[in-house]
């Protein structure tokens, strides 16, 4: 069969889906790239591996199955894209074109364009639900249609396929066969309409460093959605060929020339946030998916990647500060990064370890009276106030908690701007593609690294449990300062068995073990943010304000709850304790010797 007779054969396939949904495909004899989209479940990638060759599924009617079908897949631009932007000021991005970096390195002058864009989606998105964007964009003469895929867990990569088309109009019954069931059908019955447009202008140039080849795009423009527009001043480092540790390198140069927010928020999520006149999502921490036979380095390198995807999807809704939930959520990133660093020194005993964590600690103490007040605001005066329409003082009370809310969220942006953050999240990036733990580890540290993860990940949170029952004994008796410690042990343990449990299989008893250590981790940090109200109110100074009446409602509230609290986090405790450890339901492991490091594992 000939090329074009295989490309028939597959567009006839479309042609029937298409007609019976009442979507005709104009015939024009056309040759036409073909997109494949990863199905549900599907690494970006996985639909469209680089051996054409390989292709299985349903691609082509059965006749086209044979080794004619991959000159036709030729046709199809695919890829995974891996790229970090750099948001930075409007006034300064010239003048990181001039950066010692790209001028010592850049082949040439490079080249300049004008990209316009149009992303589409169904009426009620779904495509983008799915993790999916649909553009087509032109540049000169040409027209480009792209779809792009989500990374389940890396910060840098997601799928990209492209195909030429004739106009601005979207082809996406060229999709349809490689899409989702449920979403194809769905596309299938709604009919594509634009979101929003984009009109980028674009300098773009290669710069070759000894770890790779990275394309340096210099873009300044804006995106629209009806009346509403958004600047756009960024740098996109794109990696054509080498090592990933090649665009954190190049960054960390550019961070040298001047402030630059790393960035992994596409222009779609920021368009279609745009269109609805939303905040960026906060985002829930990446769930682990942990073969049981991988080795503890590569362990180490996927939890890392997740810390560091989740800090860098939380930095914008943090930023933005509209939702509450984003500074929560980098607070939490935080946590669990900083949880993952104490893990590493079971192995590796590393300044840098110490140095990174330092600086996690030190953003997070910058964004912590944010969060408190946020708390204090949206849960703890509301529910009260609602609850006591008759006392007096709230709304000064709340007029008073909201100054220092916007405060606190002043300093937290500050902290964000600064370029010490800035430093420590790119640096971290470098740290984490480079694996930069093996640098300095001894021999047998190396050793253990080489070893599965599974014996490891049972003598830690056998370790850390005990820790946690050994702080609890005697619960019922624990005054406040013992069980705020049971506290931070129990949020460390969570921490841990969200990275290592995956390694113990998908049983029951896991998701039971977690279910109870939520549940006990959710009634003591109640039993906490009662005793941060009160040191809330004295900053206010709520007696001499007028608000005094509201605040003692809070304080005698909060008095009366304590009662109902003392016996929910006595029966969340009797429950964890009683809980089975997943970890130590096989054959027992033969015991790993760690390599300690001074402090400890965990501090």
């Amino acid at each position: 069969m000939s090329e074009s007779g295989a490309i028939k054969r597959a567009l006839d396939t479309v042609q029937r889906l298409a007609k019976a949904d009442g979507h005709p495909i104009p015939e024009n004899g056309k040759k036409s790239s073909i997109f494949v989209v990863p199905a549900a479940g599907e690494t970006p990638g996985s639909a469209f591996p680089d051996n054409a060759s390989s292709v299985q599924g349903n691609l082509f009617a059965d006749e086209a199955r044979a080794s004619e079908a991959t000159s036709s897949l030729d046709t199809a631009a695919h890829a995974t894209e891996i790229e970090l932007k750099l948001i930075v000021p409007s006034d300064r991005l010239a003048d990181f074109n001039k950066a010692p970096i790209i001028a010592a390195n850049a082949r040439n002058k490079g080249t300049r364009k004008h990209l316009k864009a149009v992303y589409y989606d169904t009426p009620k998105h779904a495509l983008r639900r799915s993790g999916l964007s649909f553009r087509v964009r032109r540049s000169g003469a040409r027209f480009t249609q792209t779809v792009k895929a989500e990374s389940a867990n890396d910060p840098l990569r997601r799928g990209e396929w492209e195909a030429a088309v004739p106009s601005m109009a979207p082809d996406i019954a060229l999709a349809l066969p490689f899409l989702p069931e449920k979403l194809r059908a769905d596309v299938a019955r709604h009919p594509l309409e634009a979101v929003f447009t984009t009109d980028i202008r674009r300098h773009q140039r290669l710069v070759d460093l000894p770890s790779g080849t990275i394309e340096v795009a210099f873009d300044h423009g804006h995106l629209t959605s009806g009346d509403r527009l958004l600047p756009v001043s960024e740098i996109e480092l794109e990696l054509k060929s080498g090592s990933p540790s090649a665009i954190w390198e190049l960054a960390l140069r550019l961070a040298e020339h001047g402030s630059v927010k790393p960035s992994i928020r596409t222009k779609s999520a920021r368009g279609f946030d745009l269109a609805a006149d939303t905040p960026p999502t906060p985002p829930k921490p990446p769930k682990l998916h942990l073969d049981p036979s991988v080795s503890l380095d590569e362990a180490f390198s996927e939890i890392l990647r997740s810390c560091l995807l989740h800090v860098l999807q939380s930095l914008p809704a943090a930023e933005d500060g509209r939702d509450s939930e984003g500074m929560h959520q980098l607070r939490v990133a935080l946590r669990r990064l900083r949880s993952a660093l104490d893990l590493m020194r079971s192995v590796v005993s590393l300044s840098k370890l110490d140095q990174m964590r330092a600086e996690a600690k030190w953003l997070a103490t910058s964004l912590a009276g944010a969060r408190d007040w946020d708390v204090f605001r949206q849960e703890t005066l509301r529910t009260v106030a609602d609850a006591c329409p008759s006392v007096e003082g709230f709304e000064t009370l709340g007029e008073l908690a909201e100054e220092r809310r916007v405060a606190c969220y002043d300093q937290a942006r500050l902290a964000l701007a600064d370029r010490r953050c800035q430093y420590f999240v790119i640096g971290l990036g470098a740290w984490i593609e480079a694996r930069g733990w093996r640098s300095e580890v001894t021999l047998e540290g190396l050793a253990q690294l080489a070893q599965p993860a599974i014996s490891f990940a049972r003598n830690i949170l056998s370790t850390q449990h005990a820790k946690v029952l050994k702080r609890g004994r005697k619960f019922k008796s624990l005054p406040t300062e013992e069980r705020h410690r049971v506290r931070l042990a129990a949020k460390k343990l969570r921490y841990v068995a969200d990275f290592l449990l995956p390694l113990c299989g998908q049983r029951k008893s896991a998701k039971r073990f977690s279910r109870r250590l939520a549940d006990l981790q959710q009634e003591l940090g109640i039993y906490n943010d009662m005793a941060t109200t009160t040191s809330l109110l004295a900053e206010v100074n709520a007696g001499a304000t007028g608000s005094g009446m509201a605040a003692a409602a809070i304080a005698g509230w909060q008095a009366h709850a304590m009662v109902g609290i003392e016996t929910r986090l006595i029966k969340a405790w009797s429950e964890f304790t009683r809980a089975k450890m997943p970890w130590s339901i096989d054959t027992p492991e033969q015991p790993v010797k760690l390599v300690q490091a001074n402090a400890g594992w965990l501090r």
